[in-house]
């Protein structure tokens, strides 16, 4: 992935009231959240559909750089190539949201001529990991590291490297992106493109073959919101219906349909079929919050819901669950926490759970993995294996998520997840919990539920084996 890249931030809470020095709301802030922005937000599609990734893109020499760097390296898969110009500043936008509504957002940038050396040396670290990659994405905001005849040079060397070009692009002079195997631009993209008409799906069809063949593109793919999309190919044009059931916010949508054209098309998949997946995918997205991603557990769940039970749809990784809670936070929803082994889960765990609950809005369950519940319960636990007892876990009322985690102790998926509430048994001290003194740090706070008596799985382990009363 090549092109522009800025940090997204997020700054959310709730207007109860309009200032008295001017007629603005004001926002009293629960929570700042940031991440990778523009072609970053690529990344983090490509990413959460398990495809890996080198993102090349030039940041400034500041701390939104820095964490836009260490942002693409936490994600696991995928490795982030950011050149520092000290001549510009790193682009952050700062979006101001109430509820689920943005009241405002603030742009801090320049936009420009692009440092030459830097450019070059863009190209030259692109082309050079074309070799180790099957597909090219160029995420185009207008911002500069683009332009100057670099899309043009990326193009042609993945062109002679077989590799297939998708290009997001900006403007109105798609001539820079002459030859790409695919196009993603929007209506209105198009339409500032060809100075045509695009408020229907016919007239947008007309106008992305118009755009195709005048600058030898292999398919233009039109992003028509609540109409779907339109591909124009030289096999024609195919019209696929939007999927979306709820809009909450379509910042970044258009990143995703990127990604998961790339990721397809990357694996060897058919462009109408990829396309196909991207609709899908799209209308996940839009149905949350902020700059978001999707991920292949979602993108699975959206084309087989029939098949696949709600528990299992409960069950995520720690990337998913964040973003999950992340949307919860916007809701001004509270979130708990709670972990456990629970193998053989009795009524002890249920009590514990549906208290859990009961001190938070929505509620996720940390999970030892098997190796873990191995070193700590002994080489013969678990009964159950961790995808069982996730399933069961997720099968209650009161649990919301289940994450898996492989470490001893929960305390990387607390700071990762950075819930409000964090649940535990009556039979720790406070200081003893695991977590504790973090959640406080950020404002959250530490409840100890009461036990059920009586219960234990280790003593139901040992009556089956005929060694208890």
């Amino acid at each position: 992935c090549v092109g522009d890249i800025m940090l997204d931030r997020f700054v959310a809470g709730q207007v109860d009231r309009i200032s008295p020095e001017a007629p603005v709301p004001v926002l009293v802030i629960a929570s700042e959240t940031e991440m990778p922005g523009g072609v970053g937000n690529v990344a983090r599609n490509l990413s959460g559909l398990g495809a890996g990734v080198t993102l090349v893109a030039s940041v400034g020499d500041d701390d939104a750089g820095r964490a836009l760097g260490a942002g693409i390296e936490a994600l696991g898969n995928a490795t982030a190539r950011l050149l520092r110009d000290g001549s510009r500043p790193t682009a952050l936008k700062t979006r101001y949201l109430a509820g689920n509504q943005q009241i405002m957002r603030a742009d801090r940038e320049v936009v420009g001529a692009f440092d030459p050396a830097t450019g070059a040396a863009v190209v030259e670290t692109a082309r050079k990991a074309l070799t180790d990659h099957d597909a090219l994405v160029l995420s185009d905001y207008g911002k500069g590291v683009l332009g100057d005849g670099r899309a043009a040079e990326l193009i042609a060397a993945a062109r002679a490297a077989g590799k297939p070009v998708i290009v997001d692009p900006k403007g109105d002079d798609y001539s820079l992106y002459a030859g790409a195997d695919l196009v993603t631009p929007n209506r209105k993209e198009l339409a500032e493109a060809t100075g045509a008409a695009t408020d229907t799906v016919e007239s947008a069809t007309a106008a992305a073959a118009n755009l195709r063949e005048r600058h030898g593109f292999g398919a233009v793919l039109v992003t028509l919101s609540g109409d779907g999309m339109v591909l124009v190919s030289a096999d024609g044009a195919l019209h696929v219906p939007a999927e979306a059931r709820e809009v909450f916010d379509v910042s970044g949508a258009g990143d995703t349909v990127v990604a998961t054209i790339a990721a397809a098309l990357a694996a060897g998949g058919v462009l109408e079929d990829a396309v196909r997946l991207a609709n899908a995918a799209a209308g996940i997205v839009v149905g949350k919050v902020g700059t978001a991603a999707v991920y292949l557990a979602e993108l699975i769940a959206a084309l087989h819901h029939q098949e696949i039970s709600r528990a299992e749809a409960k069950v995520m990784t720690m990337a998913e669950a964040r973003d999950r809670m992340d949307v919860w936070r916007r809701q001004g929803l509270r979130a708990g926490f709670t972990n456990g082994c629970f193998d053989l889960l009795h009524p002890g765990h249920v009590s514990l759970l549906a208290q859990a609950k009961g001190a938070c809005d929505r509620l996720v369950v940390g999970l030892n993995s098997d190796a873990s519940v191995a070193r700590l319960k002994g080489a013969d636990r678990p009964v159950q294996g961790e995808a069982g007892r996730a399933t069961v876990l997720a099968s209650l009322a009161s649990v919301d998520l289940v994450v898996v985690f492989a470490d001893d102790t929960p305390l990387e998926l607390i700071k990762a997840l950075k819930p409000d509430v964090l649940v535990k048994g009556a039979d720790y001290a406070k200081h003893d919990v695991v977590g504790a003194a973090e959640v406080e740090s950020w404002g959250g706070r530490v409840f100890l539920a009461e036990l059920a008596p009586g219960h234990s799985t280790t003593a139901t382990i040992e009556r089956l084996k005929g060694n208890g009363k």
